[in-house]
């Protein structure tokens, strides 16, 4: 699957955060994402990016712009070099948190995106990587 673009970009402060927002929602509106289609990958990629400031320390996202025939997705990668998450099974059920929050944050992405998958091994960080296709 050929890409037609990708970007880097640091995930380490609340004003990251809304650099990432802002990226992804002007790529979704380039490819022709409905209304409701943007909100869901924005709120994802939200969500991830916030977990990679508070959870992981900071990190990198990475922007795919994906293009198969006809179809038009993006891909994002947020890695970080945090303290992993110990119970993966547990982070992906509703209502658990860490962080003093609703428990919605992975599974809520999960839910917002066609592919999911995520990898994070204790002391070594995590990788989250998204895609929504339109």
């Amino acid at each position: 699957m050929p890409l037609s673009r990708t970007d880097k970009l640091p995930v380490a402060s609340d004003g990251d955060v809304v650099t990432v927002r802002q990226r992804v929602r002007a790529l979704a509106v380039e490819y022709g994402f409905s209304l409701v289609d943007q909100t869901k990958i924005v709120t994802a990629a939200s969500e991830l990016a916030r977990n990679t400031v508070v959870h992981g320390g900071g990190g990198i996202v990475e922007i795919d712009a994906l293009v198969d025939g006809a179809r038009r997705g993006i891909r994002l990668t947020f890695r970080d070099h945090g303290p992993g998450i110990p119970d993966l099974a547990a982070a992906m059920r509703d209502g658990f948190t860490t962080g003093g929050g609703l428990g919605l944050g992975l599974g809520g992405a999960r839910r917002l995106c066609n592919d999911f998958d995520i990898q994070s091994t204790p002391g070594d960080g995590t990788v989250v990587r998204i895609t929504r296709w339109r």
